[in-house]
């Protein structure tokens, strides 16, 4: 690609230069229709099928939507000024999504929701070059500058439709329009490949831990049937107990956010629920004071407890982490320190690898939390004390192996997507020409 041959002052102080043969537009000049709000349904509509509703969360950051996240209408309920016309962008107007861009292909038996700003461009060439002006550092810089904060964030839909735009002639945006299809098909589909490489390391990880946990590093040693079906065989001189069996169990507690003095200038800390993602706990984001300590029932948990989470319909619920700090907790986490025959890593790599059994137990998907009381009826291997730390030692090296291959292949995708984001920017605002 190269620069084009001249350019000129758009006279627009924040567009700056443009191609010499290009205009500057707003969106409402350039569709059919008036800007368009979605059509606003309570939750009680929803329905197993019919038409599909298009909320602002079922768009994903790179402007497809969700198939995983989609509830349905019955045609009834949805007046025919409502439906998606083939080619209408839609646009996040409030929300943490504000700005999110879908570009909807098909015509009919798609709707959408009333934080969503729907336009309706003359042709396939104006709608995509405007999905594709909506993935541009340009685009994002003026979302910042318009976005308005009163109880949530929100650009409506008069400062979408006088969003002012470098427009280049309608045979240099098919050609810039097919040029970006078939560069970011190729860098999407490179995406792709590397996210189900890191799938695919994630599984070799989780099924390594488990082959470990379970049957240990001898695969020549003489089993023994677990009396767990799950677990199935274990070695001859291992043992299988309950979690309470082997630890001190126990949830923590909030102090009243009604009190500012059990949180202002805290120093004691207090882990959340979400902090149990981190797995390994170095650090702490919350911290209450002493007198919220003192009058609440929550404790203070030695380096080497090993964390649940208990609650949630995301992935928190079942999730392990380990301290490698003291802190007091939240009451939808389970601390539990492990006597003197439990290697506390061993008991995280354990209760790690039956992470999706433990959900699977409570209701996957659902409300449904783990008690304390659950979880500690729940079976334990305990193999000698030795051997613990051997297992240790050998799956410390083993997934830090796989987790820096992960760490690569993850630096790999934000490579390509700020590649692809670059690669846009440049050619819709005519910094580079296609040719």
């Amino acid at each position: 690609m190269k620069s084009y041959d001249s350019y000129r002052d758009s006279e627009v102080e924040w567009i700056g230069e443009i191609p010499s043969g290009w205009i500057v537009s707003k969106f409402k000049f350039d569709t059919l229709n008036p800007v368009q709000y979605g059509i606003n349904i309570s939750s009680d509509k929803y329905v197993d099928e019919g038409i599909r509703f298009v909320r602002i969360t079922d768009i994903n950051e790179d402007g497809s939507l969700n198939p995983n996240n989609g509830r349905y209408l019955i045609s009834d309920d949805v007046p025919e000024e409502f439906l998606l016309n083939k080619y209408d962008v839609l646009f996040c107007r409030s929300g943490h999504t504000v700005g999110k861009s879908y570009f909807h292909t098909t015509d009919g038996q798609f709707t959408s929701g009333g934080y969503l700003v729907r336009f309706n461009f003359r042709n396939y060439t104006e709608s995509k070059f405007v999905f594709y002006l909506s993935k541009t550092n340009f685009y994002w810089d003026w979302i910042k500058l318009n976005t308005v904060v009163s109880t949530i964030e929100n650009v409506n839909g008069d400062k979408y439709q006088n969003f002012i735009y470098p427009k280049p002639p309608h045979n240099e945006q098919q050609q810039i329009v097919s040029f970006l299809d078939t560069k970011t098909s190729l860098i999407d589909s490179l995406i792709e490949k590397t996210q189900r490489k890191i799938e695919l390391l994630k599984e070799k990880r989780t099924s390594l831990i488990n082959e470990v946990v379970t049957k240990g590093l001898n695969p020549n040693v003489e089993m023994k049937d677990s009396g767990v079906e799950w677990i199935g065989k274990i070695p001859k001189g291992w043992r299988i107990g309950k979690l309470y069996q082997y630890s001190e169990m126990s949830n923590g507690s909030t102090p009243s956010r009604v009190k500012p003095e059990y949180w202002e200038n805290g120093t004691i800390p207090w882990m959340s629920s979400g902090e149990i993602n981190k797995k390994k706990i170095r650090d702490i984001d919350g911290r209450i004071t002493q007198e919220g300590f003192e009058n609440s029932s929550t404790k203070i948990l030695p380096i080497g407890t090993v964390m649940m989470g208990l609650n949630g319909q995301g992935k928190t619920k079942g999730t392990v982490g380990i301290l490698e700090i003291e802190t007091t907790c939240n009451q939808s986490l389970c601390g539990m320190i492990f006597k003197d025959d439990m290697y506390p890593m061993f008991s995280y790599y354990f209760l790690d690898s039956q992470y999706y059994h433990i959900r699977g137990l409570v209701g996957e998907g659902q409300r449904e939390g783990i008690s304390v009381s659950f979880l500690g009826r729940y079976p334990l291997v305990v193999p000698p004390i030795s051997e613990q730390q051997q297992i240790v030692e050998y799956l410390d090296e083993q997934t830090q192996l796989i987790d820096k291959t992960i760490s690569i292949e993850e630096k790999r995708i934000e490579l390509l997507k700020e590649y692809r984001q670059s690669l846009i920017s440049e050619v819709v605002t005519g910094k580079r020409k296609v040719v």
